[in-house]
């Protein structure tokens, strides 16, 4: 069956095919590798013989991405499928720089790199993140800058491949790790620059989601101007190189002291004003004729009030004579009108049994008896005849 399978291979063709990578060593004239596939988790032998290898005309190394024309090889011992090179070449800029265009569009579009959405850095961090290359000058700068600033700074150091096959993963890998520890106030992710395709890695989609999904403000120090990674639009903070960030990140011991002595000083002379201040004003409550002679006031007032006192009983006989005059013209009044001021001048008041006020002689037939109220007492009557009365 596996010599059916050789024979099937060899009757194939020539093909291009596009990967990565991730391994490419030249011995003795001829040159091998590993490609790997850019979607898929898939890695694949390749070898360019020492008659291929001499007609290349670019360098190649791990890490880069490439196209090559290649023949399909089964080896039928081992079981092993490899390629032969015919033909290699780097993917054309323009692709990889479209491709990138494209999905930089995407993550705008949904707000990843916005202003708005981008985390402060703490003022001082107690701990570091920092995610980078082992022995890198980019590990290097960051902790010399950062603890000559700072000398109590501290450092959680995540070693991963900065670029390759593997660097994506191991530094998205790093990044959630550093973003679960609670112990860490920022993350910084640097690398000492590098030509385009090796700051590919930094562009990774899976990576940049995750560098915005993080709840720690994230430092991106890749050190490249030229071609910004997507890591440098969806971090907290874009620095320019390691050394950038440290500064960044962490406050200098020195200014910090320089500005706390300058905020002592005017707070110092700022409270010598108030006290200054409020001295004079003391000063001069305490000048005020007022504050001299306190005793003056009192007297002052106590005069016052017993003008106040006098005033008032004044003005209260007043309207009491005034009421007792007013009271006297009312009673002379009620006097002059009442029934028994009449009684007084000799008149009478005539009433029959009924107690009904006689006006007039026909209300009382003869024979009714009548009460006759005078001034000082009454008469008991019987009404005779009705008379006329005289002209």
């Amino acid at each position: 069956m596996s010599t059916k399978v050789r024979e099937y291979i060899d009757r194939l063709g020539t093909i291009w095919v596009e990967g990565e990578l991730t391994q490419w060593q030249n011995r003795q004239g001829n040159t091998y590798g590993k490609l790997k596939d850019l979607d898929d988790d898939a890695t694949i032998s390749l070898t360019a013989w020492r008659s291929v290898t001499a007609k290349l005309t670019e360098e190649f190394s791990q890490g880069d991405r490439v196209i090559a024309l290649v023949k399909a090889n089964y080896w039928v011992k081992g079981g092993t499928l490899s390629f032969n090179v015919l033909d290699i070449k780097h993917v054309g800029l323009g692709d990889l720089l479209e491709r990138l265009e494209r999905l930089k569009a995407q993550l705008r579009s949904e707000g990843l790199f916005a202003p708005e959405r981008k985390k402060a850095l703490p003022f001082l961090p107690a701990k570091i993140g920092l995610i980078t290359g082992r022995d890198s000058d980019a590990e290097k700068d960051v902790v010399r800058n950062a603890t000559l600033r700072w000398p109590d700074v501290q450092f959680e150091i995540a070693y991963t491949a900065v670029q390759g096959e593997r660097a994506a993963a191991e530094v998205r890998a790093a990044l959630i790790a550093l973003d679960d520890d609670p112990s860490v106030d920022v993350i910084i992710i640097a690398r000492g620059g590098g030509d385009f395709q090796h700051l590919l890695p930094f562009s990774d989609e899976a990576l940049v989601r995750e560098a915005a999904l993080a709840n720690t403000p994230i430092v991106s120090a890749i050190g490249h101007e030229a071609d910004r990674p997507l890591l440098d639009e969806v971090a907290d903070l874009r620095a320019s190189t390691p050394t950038d960030a440290a500064k960044r990140v962490v406050p200098d011991v020195g200014e910090e002291r320089e500005r706390i002595a300058q905020a002592r000083l005017r707070l110092s002379s700022r409270l010598t004003q108030l006290i200054t201040h409020e001295i004079d004003r003391v000063q001069s409550f305490r000048e005020r004729p007022v504050m001299q002679n306190p005793e003056r006031l009192i007297d002052e007032r106590a005069e016052e009030l017993t003008r106040w006192i006098a005033r008032g009983a004044e003005l209260s006989e007043r309207q009491v004579e005034s009421a007792e005059r007013h009271l006297g013209e009312l009673r002379s009044q009620l006097v002059a009108l009442s029934p028994q001021a009449t009684l007084n001048r000799g008149y009478a008041i005539v009433q029959n049994d009924d107690r009904t006020v006689l006006a007039d002689p026909v209300e009382a037939p003869e024979g009714t008896g009548l009460t006759i109220t005078l001034a000082r007492g009454t008469l008991a009557a019987v009404a005779g005849p009705a008379t006329s009365p005289t002209a």
